[in-house]
């Protein structure tokens, strides 16, 4: 079973919209690689008030070292933290799977 990190715009989202996109996710990256996976949690609920976006980023790329596989959601390319985890997936040789536009 692969690990999955899944990368997704958060910013401007509520807490259903994000897990709704979630769910998506993880239906379509096992479809496309033909097996469950196992989801690595990165959507961070309960991170510090005072937070700010580099720490969401840091803490995302930890855990994208961790991944088998990275799933890019749609409107991954307008989010910058999105942008810099998938060059960091290319980069460092996670496989990559990004959403399917069409399929909607």
């Amino acid at each position: 079973m692969k690990k999955l990190f899944i990368s997704q715009p958060m910013n401007g989202k509520t807490d259903e919209e994000i897990l709704a996109v979630r769910e998506k996710a993880i239906k379509s990256a096992e479809e496309k690689l033909g097996e469950p996976v196992e989801v690595i949690d990165s959507f961070f609920q309960s991170a510090p008030a005072d937070a700010r976006p580099l720490w969401f980023l840091g803490k995302s790329l930890e855990l994208l070292s961790t991944a088998d596989v990275a799933f890019f959601a749609k409107g991954w390319e307008e989010a910058r933290g999105c942008k810099i985890e998938n060059t960091c997936a290319i980069e460092y040789g996670i496989d990559v799977v990004i959403e399917d536009y069409t399929a909607e």
